[in-house]
């Protein structure tokens, strides 16, 4: 899979992607009226697309209207209009490249002031020790549920299509439901989703089997999973090694690697200097060992910024580069790779020792970045994490409100 940073990639699909770099997701939390992606969102994939990227992946687009992320989720089900969906399919492939949506279900990774259902595998709730009261309480899900979700999954996956998106990726990774599953330390069921990693990992095999037999060929399907939890005794580089190879006959075209969940972000990484390698390519370790022997073309996520390091991580046998925050700093990060220049920003570190704090910290500091470029003004990386999390409790406040309102009535009267 090593080839250079421009050039094309063939995937099994059929689909070409233009580079091998790819705009990962990155939860935007920016829907507006009834849960739909608006001008916002429109302008901000926009700004992505002109920056030379060869794949843009959204950020979380929920099958389940009453289990969100966040108050300010999109949501793409049943009842939801296409006509906002495809004029973000069509922002996002204004620059010649691809969209693919990530889909999702937050299962138990719920707050715990938000409407709707908490649901899990088993009744394990997310322990943040001091923090821990921020989620929902879960309830372990029926088969019935299980099934419903499943069929959710599909049914998503072939509006996206119809809307116009290049692909979806489902999202497995990350400490959300289908993570959950795959966790030996969440899932404790004793039936057929539950025991072996062949059980635990049912539920996202049965989801890709029905998402790609409700999309066409051509559709691109992969999978977002966590090279490991960095949890003791939870999923670690050995069951992700098993998943990719179970997933290989099901059509998939490329397997996202990340990492960490709400309880240990190991995603976001350590506040340390940018410039030393080994807090760049946060898993470029255990994608090694991975690729190795993967069936499936892996792309990988977490602390690339510079061209020299994408390079490296390519020239490991990694088939796409992942980048969130260096996007959401500079987003024609791609063009500039291009032209032999890099990005003369970075995002201010979060150096609090309360790492879930720090990681919502963070996050904040993305979105913030996100917002500006979704009005058109230039991104202010080093905007003090304190204020970015003030500013975004505020923001998700107004934006709970409206999801309450929008979530209470009839199904069919909330488009």
């Amino acid at each position: 899979m090593t080839g250079e940073l421009f050039s094309p990639l063939h995937l099994r699909s059929g689909q070409v992607l233009k580079n091998r770099i790819a705009k990962a997701a990155m939860e935007e939390n920016m829907a507006g009226d009834g849960q739909l992606p608006d001008e916002q969102l429109f302008t901000l994939y926009r700004q992505w697309a002109a920056g030379g990227t060869g794949l843009l992946i959204t950020g979380n687009v929920m099958v389940h209207a009453e289990a969100l992320t966040g108050p300010a989720g999109v949501v793409l089900d049943e009842h939801a209009p296409l006509k906002p969906f495809a004029e973000w399919a069509e922002a996002g492939k204004s620059g010649g490249g691809k969209i693919w949506m990530q889909i999702n279900h937050p299962g138990r990774q719920v707050a715990s002031d938000m409407p709707g259902v908490v649901w899990g595998p088993s009744d394990i709730g997310v322990s943040l020790g001091k923090h821990s009261s921020r989620f929902g309480k879960p309830t372990a899900m029926t088969a019935q549920q299980i099934e419903e979700t499943v069929t959710r999954y599909a049914v998503t996956a072939h509006r996206a299509e119809k809307a116009g998106f290049d692909g979806v990726e489902i999202h497995a990774a990350h400490g959300y439901l289908l993570s959950q599953f795959l966790s030996p330390l969440v899932n404790k069921r004793t039936d057929r989703w539950g025991g072996p990693l062949e059980n635990r990992a049912r539920m996202l095999l049965d989801i890709v089997s029905a998402v790609r037999a409700a999309v066409s060929p051509s559709f691109a399907v992969a999978v977002k999973l966590n090279s490991a939890d960095f949890q003791r005794g939870g999923f670690d580089a050995e069951d992700a090694r098993q998943v990719i190879e179970m997933l290989e006959p099901l059509g998939v075209d490329l397997v996202e690697l990340s990492g960490g969940s709400y309880e240990s972000p190991a995603m976001t990484g350590r506040s340390t200097d940018t410039r030393t390698q080994a807090r760049e390519a946060y898993f470029l370790d255990l994608a090694k060992d991975l690729v190795t022997t993967s069936p499936i073309p892996l792309m990988l996520t977490g602390g690339i910024t510079r061209r020299a390091t994408a390079q490296k991580v390519l020239d490991s046998g990694v088939a796409v580069i992942g980048m969130g925050t260096a996007l959401a700093v500079t987003p024609d990060l791609p063009d500039r790779w291009r032209g032999g220049r890099e990005a003369d920003r970075r995002m201010r570190p979060v150096t609090w020792s309360d790492k879930a704090l720090a990681s919502a910290a963070s996050m904040a500091q993305v979105r913030h970045q996100m917002r500006r470029l979704a009005r058109g003004s230039s991104t202010r990386p080093g905007t003090h994490p304190a204020l970015a999390l003030v500013a975004e409790q505020r923001k998700q406040r107004t934006a709970l409100r409206r999801y309450r309102t929008w979530l209470a009535k009839p199904r069919g009267a909330r488009a």
